[in-house]
């Protein structure tokens, strides 16, 4: 096993820059994400670091030794790619073993390696299979199970859920975070799914046209977010974004355009006067209270409701853990937890 630095690592496709100094660093043993929008340059990093993609500056270290010169195949990782990779000709077993038959280990060493894999994985009774006779599901562990059998000091994830219908990327998310928590080997995982981030990473760094936004545990970056695209980004549903300006009367209360009064928390640090973006998450606006909302959508999920609604002239997203009998169109009354609130400057996007 092995830490992981990137520093300051560019890289541009001609006169097109996609990576723009990238600082990282991640533990020896540490399950991190990188998460953001598609072209965001997360997938290039990954590629970099497992020497699939040339850098076009700054360096990249595994452990002590940096690796931009480095060949794939010396730099001791291994990568699981969306479409598993595996050769149709061959087993389970063939496959798993495939990189360990390339350096011509033995037929013992092969199986001490392959068989407690596939038992962890939960492959055992497969290991005769071809790979057209697997699931989805089943064709994924095949792939993890490849990499793992080498042994190495990093393991590469890139969005190797995706190609899984919902149920199945669940029981995956599970399966992987599990492996991490045997294995212990520092994991470097690529996706767009701000869940999978959210539910699996010890650290997730947030990406955006080439840039990091932010570095962060996964709370951590829930109950703090830097500036306005992690905000939107992290959770699901997504944060309510309310534009307007602190009352000037008192600068205690917010104002959206269209008059609507909003709570705030004392020790805010907003300026009167200076346009500012009011952001409160789903679950921190409550049934009952001052504010005035209309019911467009409900969704009821059993466990609680979701509810989309408008406050004035801004669709807001609520979820309630109560069960609601009204219908779209009707008016009911909410309140804002003024302790859950998020301040942004409107112009810089920047957390206040």
């Amino acid at each position: 096993m092995a830490s992981v630095d990137f520093v300051d690592v560019r890289k541009s496709f001609g006169a097109h820059a996609v990576i723009k100094g990238v600082n990282v660093h991640i533990d020896d043993g540490e399950f991190v994400i990188l998460v953001g929008p598609s072209g965001c340059g997360k997938s290039t990093l990954l590629r970099m670091l497992a020497g699939l993609e040339h850098i076009s500056g700054g360096e990249i270290r595994i452990g002590e030794r940096a690796v931009n010169d480095v060949p794939p195949k010396d730099r001791d990782i291994a990568m699981v790619f969306q479409n598993y990779a595996l050769y149709p000709h061959m087993s389970v077993a063939d496959n798993m073993a495939f990189s360990l038959t390339l350096k011509g280990a033995s037929k013992s060493e092969i199986e001490t390696k392959v068989k407690p894999a596939a038992e962890i994985l939960g492959l055992s009774h497969l290991l005769d299979r071809y790979p057209r006779q697997l699931s989805g599901g089943q064709r994924q562990r095949v792939a993890m199970g490849r990499a793992i059998v080498r042994d190495p000091q990093v393991f590469l994830f890139d969005e190797p859920l995706s190609n899984l219908d919902a149920k199945l990327r669940v029981s995956m998310r599970t399966e992987i975070k599990n492996l991490h928590q045997r294995l212990t080997t520092t994991t470097v995982y690529v996706t767009h799914d701000q869940i999978e981030a959210m539910t699996m990473a010890d650290k997730i760094v947030v990406m955006q046209d080439g840039r990091i936004e932010q570095i962060g545990a996964p709370l951590e970056l829930y109950d703090r977010p830097n500036n306005l695209f992690v905000a939107g980004f992290i959770g699901s549903p997504a944060m309510n974004m309310l534009h307007g300006r602190l009352d000037p009367a008192d600068g205690q209360r917010f104002v959206t355009g269209d008059g609507i009064v909003l709570p705030l928390a004392p020790g805010h640090r907003g300026t009167p006067g200076t346009d500012l973006v009011y952001g409160a998450r789903p679950e921190a606006i409550h049934l009952g209270g001052p504010i005035p909302m209309e019911v467009i959508v409900i969704e009821p999920t059993g466990f609680e409701s979701q509810v989309l609604g408008r406050i004035g002239a801004s669709n807001v997203t609520c979820v309630f853990r109560e069960r609601l009998s009204v219908k779209p169109g009707e008016r009911i009354d909410v309140s804002i937890d003024p302790a859950a609130v998020h301040l942004f400057d409107a112009g810089t996007g920047v957390r206040l």
